[in-house]
């Protein structure tokens, strides 16, 4: 992966972050009311599941043959913005643009590391508290600035003041030491390491240190309403408890300090609240884990490659663009006959003609000129009108068909001097395939073939355009008759798999054929 790749993965991650915590921004207080405040913490899942989703890879996706040309050209539009990007002078400013953000990354991870040490340095001399009902470890400081909190995510730690026992009664130290355990059994310490390590990733973004803050308030508050369902009796001494605790003295980036640093009287005030019903809980956890999917499969379509998501869009609009789209491609098989007053010439072109409903399109077919304008009838149905003349823009004749589409029509005659008889074979389809073929290789192909194996056929047009033939026999050893005079090469196999009944499929260089 070079630097243009990883600044677009970059680029990204920081647009998924930024959206879900936008989201979560909005959402976290209405969830607060309906669902608890437990439902609402866990809205802090979304900003790391999208950032996972955003950098998720995607399947390749090859589009069918059957693409109309306006998305066609969207897709080709497409690849080649990433190929223009990645220009020299592209690559440059980006790599340095990564630079003063792995600094800036390592400045603040270095800050949370010296912060956390302080805070342990400050625990020399604590001592362990062997009748402490917990089964993660207990320690009493020997400062009275130091705790009530939990310390750590792999190794988690309880903290609690030298002045512990005197300055809490009894119901308070049952309180404060079941605050703590909850945040130990949930595993609080290392939704604080995250939360560290994406204002780390994104110090340069100030909803990153915000989301810090409010993911760090947002647990103490569902950490509250856990104590209060378990003791829901003790609410006054729950609050008494949070009057008597100081302010954190140092900071502590992993754990969770049982502070008033954190806003007092919202905390006081949602003491007063009614805990939610178990049914409450549960239509919270429906909502949040619709949410999530919302989110993470909305990030991950949106991260998908430019050209990834024409495809997408191709296929998608692909059942559309078959009943009725906004061209029609008529394929040909003219043949040509001429008498110059000494002998009679024979000739036989197959072309692909695109043309727009109610429009007229032209093509020299050999020293005919053919005229053709497709009229749509209804969602399947279009009706024709041929208007066939000489080199010298004589008329000869003119004919009107009508038929479904993937009909072939047919229609003869000869001119009114006598000399050019002919007979056209055409089939009418929705969109233009043979656009899509002819952009797909620049190569033209002249072939004559009278009475030749489609198959010999189809694998000489391939060798000249640099393709690989999957499944060449699946053509058959049908005999075919056709004339192809500079004719790009994607154009003469779709006509080939045409004549053979086959549908063809361009995946890169590699060709296969398919039923229709």
């Amino acid at each position: 992966m070079n630097s243009v790749e990883l600044i677009g993965r970059g680029w990204l991650l920081l647009l998924a972050f930024t959206a879900a915590v936008l989201l979560v921004a909005a959402l976290r207080k209405p969830c607060r009311r309906l669902f608890g405040t437990e439902r609402a913490f866990q809205l802090w899942l979304l900003p790391p599941l999208a950032m996972l989703a955003s950098q998720l890879p995607h399947a390749a996706v090859t589009p069918v043959m059957m693409l109309s040309p306006a998305v066609a050209a969207i897709t080709s539009a497409a690849t080649a913005l990433p190929t223009y990007a990645a220009g020299s002078g592209a690559i440059d400013w980006r790599a340095w643009i990564a630079l003063p953000w792995l600094l800036g990354s390592m400045v603040t991870l270095l800050l949370a590391t010296l912060a956390q040490a302080r805070y342990r340095m400050r625990l020399r001399g604590a001592t362990s508290m062997v009748d402490a009902q917990s089964r993660w470890p207990v320690l009493r400081a020997s400062s009275a600035d130091i705790g009530p909190a939990l310390i750590g995510a792999w190794r988690s730690r309880i903290v609690l003041p030298a002045d512990f026992e005197c300055r809490y009664d009894a119901t308070e130290q049952m309180l404060i030491l079941a605050h703590e355990i909850i945040h130990a059994r949930r595993r609080d310490g290392w939704w604080c390491l995250l939360a560290q390590l994406g204002a780390a990733v994104f110090w340069f973004h100030p909803l990153a240190w915000w989301a810090l803050a409010a993911l760090r308030h947002d647990q103490e508050l569902a950490c509250d309403t856990a104590v209060l369902r378990e003791h829901g009796g003790q609410r006054r001494n729950y609050a008494n408890a949070m009057l008597k605790t100081q302010s954190a003295a140092f900071a502590l980036p992993v754990g969770c300090t049982w502070s008033p640093r954190h806003p007092l009287t919202e905390r006081i005030a949602m003491l007063k609240l009614t805990s939610p019903s178990r049914r409450c809980r549960h239509a919270g956890m429906i909502a949040g884990i619709a949410v999530a999917i919302v989110v993470a499969g909305s990030v991950y379509a949106a991260s998908a490659p430019q050209a990834e998501r024409a495809a997408w869009k191709v296929q998608a609009d692909h059942a559309t663009w078959k009943v009725r789209g906004p061209e029609y491609q008529l394929d040909m098989q003219v043949e040509l006959s001429t008498d110059d007053g000494h002998q009679r010439h024979a000739e036989t072109v197959a072309l692909a003609l695109c043309v727009a409903p109610e429009k007229a399109a032209m093509a020299n077919v050999g020293s005919l000129m053919v005229q053709a304008t497709t009229v749509p009838v209804d969602d399947r149905q279009v009706r024709i009108d041929l208007a066939v003349g000489n080199i010298d823009a004589l008329p000869l004749a003119h004919s009107q068909l009508q038929g479904v589409l993937g009909q072939t029509l047919h229609t003869k005659g000869t001119g009114a001097d006598g000399r050019h008889a002919y007979a056209i074979d055409v089939t009418p389809q929705a969109g233009c395939p043979a656009r899509v073929m002819a952009e797909a290789s620049p190569v033209k192909v002249t072939e004559h073939i009278t009475n030749g194996a489609a198959r010999t056929v189809a694998e000489s047009i391939a060798a000249k355009a640099g393709w690989t033939l999957i499944n060449p026999d699946a053509l058959g050893a049908a005999p075919v008759t056709l004339s192809f005079n500079e004719m790009p090469a994607g154009t003469a196999l779709q006509r080939v798999a045409d004549l053979a009944g086959m549908k063809l499929v361009l995946d890169g260089k590699r060709v296969r054929f398919a039923p229709k």
